[in-house]
């Protein structure tokens, strides 16, 4: 009877790093990394920019109570960047960190939604477009704690706590001022016509997401969608605003293709570093 093949040295890598599943279940992340590193940018990216949006309210919010909130969720998520794009840049294995992927990436390089790079306008449109997308964020990072891909379902169990305030105090905004003067509540309206376009670019699903969907390392946000329509209905209904009328949806920023504004955020955010591109700190 022929004996057993010995166990190879990479057969124990592949084993050591799919615990606590079988190698025979798990699926096997190699066969995936350029897709794993795209969706890894999405995530980190779309934390980032927003983030970085959030603190140009430092010190212009209207109370100290907001400024202190806009700032929060801002470290909030920038930490989030951080942690994710420290994973890409592993994942990458190029060299590059999680300060690399974010200073020194040129615009196209981006694979944020356009949802987050949009001016912060008024408070009530900055609302407006936290509203939208901690929403969404939520609800994603929900099910991204069922990720087969260990660092993402550890990395949801987290975060989603973060973002679950972030969604409760929009809401809570959301309702105050749509509920209040006839002028907050016209500027409620006005950032939510603003935003709305943007909203389905995050169900979009191209071929990388298709590719994880399938390997069950990310969730299909169109299975969520209606239960997010659903929770936006109910913030909108008790604020006392109707949603906005469906506009013809932008999409592209998955893909590289952005909106002007995101130029001008990078340009401010990567100063620094690359204008002193071998200093350290």
């Amino acid at each position: 009877m022929p004996s057993l093949p010995p166990i190879r040295p990479e057969d124990e890598a592949v084993a050591e790093r799919v615990r606590p599943h079988g190698a025979f279940d798990a699926p096997d992340l190699e066969m995936h990394e350029p897709a794993r590193f795209d969706y890894l940018l999405r995530l980190g990216d779309d934390s980032l920019i927003l983030g970085q949006r959030l603190g140009e309210w430092c010190g212009h919010a209207s109370a100290l109570e907001v400024d202190l909130s806009l700032a929060n969720f801002a470290l909030d998520l920038i930490g989030q960047a951080t942690y994710l794009l420290n994973e890409a840049g592993s994942c990458e294995a190029q060299g590059r960190d999680g300060d690399r992927l974010a200073f020194h990436r040129d615009v196209l390089d981006f694979r944020n939604c356009l949802l987050v790079e949009q001016p912060n306008g008024d408070f009530a449109r900055t609302i407006a477009r936290q509203l939208l997308f901690s929403t969404w964020q939520h609800m994603l990072l929900e099910r991204l704690t069922g990720s087969s891909d260990r660092f993402l379902a550890e990395y949801s169990a987290k975060a989603v706590k973060e973002v679950a305030y972030h969604r409760e105090l929009a809401s809570e905004w959301t309702v105050r001022l749509g509920d209040g003067t006839d002028e907050s509540a016209g500027r409620m309206s006005d950032g939510l016509d603003w935003c709305w376009r943007f909203v389905p670019e995050l169900f979009e699903v191209d071929e990388t997401l298709e590719a994880l969907i399938e390997r069950g390392v990310a969730p299909d946000p169109r299975s969520f969608e209606s239960d997010y329509r659903s929770a936006l209905a109910a913030v909108l209904d008790e604020a006392k605003l109707g949603a906005p009328a469906d506009q013809r949806p932008i999409l592209g920023g998955r893909r590289g293709h952005h909106s002007e504004h995101l130029g001008h955020v990078l340009a401010i955010m990567q100063f620094l570093p690359r204008t002193y591109p071998d200093s350290t700190w």
